[in-house]
């Protein structure tokens, strides 16, 4: 342990000394670039794992049956994932074609999955007896991912965290008027201990995922958190790390770096003031973040897949999340999904590492989605919607070089409305002005969604 936190503060005192303490308000320009590793890799894992594993029946489980801490320490007491590899998961991880991990360190139960020296609520207290964070940090480094923590802001474990409308004893009148006398002061003081820790023993962490205020009558928000002094410290321990924005401070300058649409697809690219910013959509294969055993909407690879595409056409990240096992093992749903994103990735990933939303002068084909790697001057086509031998592009006539299949490098032979062509120099071809028209196979490639790759004409 001590030469874990003299590995953390030497990390810690390089750090700010390489970024230095910033003279005033970060600028954009310095914001992009802090930010870019997370814009280009587009695609990371989430992974919600806790107690909540063993009744398997969704991670709010103690919430939603108004579970006492007698009824819950149950599963304290047999929590044992004797099958955890750290590094099977980091791998599967990359294999899906992740760039980043975000664990959860501790949810709304207020079980820690390290080895907190402020609570004996933990993992080194139960069966099990090892910090689980430590090891899942070391793989994902060794594997070249970034690493990223989750951390709930609620914590209905705490014997200072005050009743509100998502507690599981909320109706329990004995139990309300008992705390009545609680100190959410006390609890705040422990939450930004506990973030204190994480962000000094594990070395650079490069995301954070604070979850989440719900301000107003019978909730909690950034008074009680004291969201700005925490925030605060986040940055003076950290100076490189990206902050989510569930810390009620949407108004604050500085107070989050990207917003988090959760189990949903905004209709376009997310904007504050009209403005676009960066922003990610967490999702899970099912309903249910935590391992839910008899959870049956679970979605389809290819459905997983073009919620990728989807994300990215619109400037975004997705965060696909897993809930492992109480034995600590990806279950075969999710392994199953996760080989099939892989597979599509293994041809298809330079549709999406460091793409975003293509130009406004080349619209949307039906049936298609487009993202767009600017530095490479390229353009790509999802074909959702398999056409019969040809697919019309209004508007991209004399923009194009060369078109080609990108799982298998195949080109794609097109003719141009007004233009020269990619294969018959000087041929016209009916359709709107401007028309560029891909010449496609009859028959679908036997992969899930095809793409068309568009070298664009260097202007």
């Amino acid at each position: 342990m001590l030469r874990a936190l003299v590995a953390g503060v030497c990390f810690l005192g390089l750090a700010a000394a390489a970024a230095g303490a910033p003279a005033g308000p970060e600028t954009e320009a310095a914001k992009k670039a802090r930010m870019k590793w997370w814009t280009e890799a587009r695609f990371g894992m989430f992974i919600h794992w806790g107690l909540y594993a063993l009744p398997a029946r969704h991670e709010w489980v103690k919430s939603r049956e108004r579970l006492s801490d007698e009824d819950y320490d149950r599963y304290f007491a047999r929590f044992d994932p004797d099958l955890y590899d750290p590094l099977a998961w980091v791998r599967t991880a990359k294999s899906t074609g992740m760039k980043y991990i975000v664990v959860t360190t501790k949810h709304h139960d207020g079980f820690c999955l390290w080895d907190s020296s402020l609570t004996d609520y933990k993992a080194t207290r139960t069966p099990y007896g090892k910090d689980l964070i430590r090891p899942l940090v070391e793989a994902a480094r060794a594997e070249g991912l970034r690493v990223g923590f989750y951390h709930s802001l609620l914590d209905w474990h705490h014997p200072s965290y005050t009743v509100d409308r998502n507690h599981p004893m909320r109706d329990d009148k004995d139990f309300v008027d008992k705390a009545a006398a609680r100190d959410i002061g006390e609890y705040a003081e422990y939450l930004h201990g506990q973030v204190r820790e994480l962000l000094t023993r594990y070395g650079r962490i490069d995301t954070l995922f604070m979850d989440y205020s719900f301000p107003g009558p019978g909730g909690k928000g950034r008074n009680e958190w004291r969201s700005d002094e925490l925030l605060k410290m986040v940055r003076e321990l950290q100076p490189g790390i990206i902050v989510n924005d569930r810390l009620d401070l949407l108004d604050v300058p500085g107070g989050w770096d990207y917003r988090t649409p959760e189990q949903f697809m905004p209709r376009a690219w997310v904007k504050v003031d009209g403005r676009p910013v960066p922003w990610e959509t967490c999702q899970t294969f099912s309903g249910s973040w935590g391992y839910d055993r008899d959870e049956s909407t679970w979605k389809s690879a290819r459905q997983l897949i073009a919620m990728l595409i989807e994300t990215v056409s619109k400037g975004g990240n997705l965060l696909l999340n897993v809930g492992p096992t109480g034995r600590g093992t990806f279950d075969d749903r999710s392994l199953d999904r996760l080989r099939g994103i892989g597979s599509w990735m293994e041809l298809h990933a330079r549709s999406i590492y460091a793409c975003t939303q293509a130009p406004a002068e080349f619209p949307k084909p039906a049936g298609c989605l487009m993202t767009y790697d600017p530095e490479a001057g390229r353009l790509y086509v999802h074909v959702l919607e398999w056409p019969l031998g040809t697919l019309e592009l209004d508007g991209f006539a004399g923009h194009v070089d060369y078109a080609q299949l990108l799982h298998d490098a195949s080109e794609v032979r097109f003719t141009e409305k007004g233009g020269p062509t990619g294969f018959m120099p000087g041929s016209r071809e009916p359709g709107a002005e401007n028309t560029l028209t891909l010449r496609l196979p009859v028959r679908k490639p036997d992969v899930e969604i095809p793409v068309v790759e568009l070298f664009l004409k260097k202007r």
